[in-house]
């Protein structure tokens, strides 16, 4: 009877190492990203647009796996950082494209020993890291494509 119940049992559940695990690298991030004033979320926002310097929301969205009304105040407190500018686009004004500004190119100089410093404090061998990368996207390309 009790075997019909072990799916509950929390060490069974792929969700929970996945979340805390995701909860306590966010944290190894914070000391890093308090240097800089950012959060988390503005980071990888900013990570985005360092590569692709434009875009708008809805591309951006897609990227960070966050809706619109999530990034929105993520956004805006990047643009009263001088980190991107937003405006609507012309073509289509319901569309607000995301630029990166010089000021936020000048920080990527800075945060580049960001993930140095974080990987010095996941012990994992490089062998792992990229398996479990590997695995994680899988999973995340799987659960997105809905197979």
């Amino acid at each position: 009877m009790q075997e019909e119940y072990d799916c509950l049992k929390l060490e069974n559940q792929l969700c929970f190492p996945l979340y805390a695990c995701a909860k306590e690298i966010v944290k190894m991030y914070k000391p890093f990203l308090d240097e800089y004033d950012l959060t988390y979320t503005q980071y990888i926002t900013l990570m985005v647009l360092w590569e692709h310097h434009e875009m708008n929301v809805k591309e951006l969205g897609k990227y960070l796996y966050l809706d619109s009304g999530t990034l929105t105040p993520v956004l805006k407190k990047l643009e009263s950082k001088g980190y991107i500018e937003r405006k609507r686009s012309k073509t289509d004004e319901r569309n607000l494209c995301i630029r990166i500004t010089e000021n936020g190119n000048e920080l990527k100089k800075q945060a580049v020993e960001i993930p140095k410093k974080v990987g010095k404090c996941v012990k994992l061998k490089e062998d792992e890291a990229k398996q479990l990368y590997s695995l994680l996207y899988q999973l995340l390309h799987t659960i997105n494509s809905g197979e």
